[in-house]
């Protein structure tokens, strides 16, 4: 039985991917004790992992470098005796927790000049681990059988059927009438964006169907979400910055369908086993694919995308700005 400490990543779409490691971590060995450390947002996705023991909360600031918490936690969690280290990112603060903890074995990618701090440094091949679940998989294997991955565990967070009943009580969600849940959010930048009136026109023609829309987002999205759902009825709900993150996990498995910008919400729904409508134009399913069988992918592929930027160099968006709501509503068909 090996004890395994894993640095997470900060992104909430990378943590959920980061379940395949888990996975394979519990699959080679089924007794593996696998604790992970994360941001505090962190905790609610990892504690609808069974696979995971503890979520260890990192109290520093997204790219802050924090070396006197790195340390004070490193040395807090010597007593713990882990056997195995998995560093995720690939930065140089996020391989000092395990260093300070003194983990006899700490493997991660190179990066930032990290020799001292990992005892087993892996070659990142882009080419072989050409998506993101593939490059955290393969680190919780032997480097022979790496590259790549044969196996790559889908993410399965469970939920809670208590919250799910309580959130419809609260929202004055309808029980009976099939739910669309939407992500119009883009935190890392307006080119991973579906225009907003392309989202309206669709909740607008998903509720003359039969459906209720709900969307799902933080405090940032609260506008965004307004101009979705202003004006079209009782059956449209801007639920975003109303809930937790932890919440918005049992609303998506109550929602028939989810339809998102690529997003870390969409790796959410898809880990909950709703059928997931990804919308890709910047970036690309290729790398970060929801990672379900029970999937609809939208991508025009253009000959400029997808370009991996936060906004269009060209100025037009076009990937995205092209991409009709009429092009998805006819994949979505109502199973009432």
């Amino acid at each position: 039985m090996a004890k395994y400490l894993i640095v997470g990543p900060s992104w909430v779409g990378d943590m959920v991917m980061a379940q395949g490691l888990f996975t394979s971590i519990k699959q080679q060995d089924p007794d593996a004790i696998i604790d992970v450390i994360g941001p505090a947002w962190s905790s609610p996705i990892l504690e609808r992992m069974s696979e995971v023991r503890h979520a260890i909360t990192l109290k520093t600031g997204h790219g802050e470098w924090g070396i006197s918490t790195r340390r004070k936690l490193g040395i807090a969690l010597r007593e713990e005796k882990y056997d195995e280290a998995i560093v995720l990112p690939r930065s140089w603060k996020s391989a000092l927790v395990p260093f300070f903890a003194k983990i006899p074995k700490r493997v991660g990618f190179h990066g930032e000049q990290r020799y001292i701090l990992l005892t087993e440094r892996r070659k990142l091949d882009k080419k072989v681990l050409n998506q993101t679940v593939k490059r955290f998989v393969s680190l919780g294997l032997a480097a022979q059988e790496a590259y790549p991955p044969k196996v790559l565990p889908q993410p399965k967070l469970s939920t809670d059927i208590g919250n799910q009943k309580s959130l419809y009580q609260q929202h004055n969600l309808d029980a009976e009438r099939p739910a669309v849940a939407m992500m119009a959010g883009a935190e890392y930048g307006p080119a991973k964006q579906w225009p907003l009136k392309h989202f309206r026109t669709l909740a607008e023609e998903l509720i003359q169907k039969g459906y209720q829309v709900w969307i799902l987002g933080g405090p940032k999205d609260i506008e965004d979400g307004d101009v979705i759902t202003q004006d079209l009825g009782p059956h449209a709900h801007n639920l975003c910055g109303k809930t937790q993150l932890v919440d918005a996990i049992d609303l998506l498995a109550a929602a028939e369908v989810a339809v998102s910008n690529d997003s870390g919400l969409m790796h959410v729904a898809a880990a909950v086993g709703t059928k997931v409508h990804g919308i890709y134009g910047s970036t690309s399913e290729a790398f970060t694919p929801p990672l379900t069988d029970n999937k609809v992918i939208h991508n025009l592929h253009l000959d400029c995308s997808p370009c991996f930027k936060r906004q269009c160099p060209l100025g037009h968006t076009d990937c995205l700005n092209n991409l009709k709501p009429s092009q998805i509503i006819q994949t979505i068909s109502p199973s009432h």
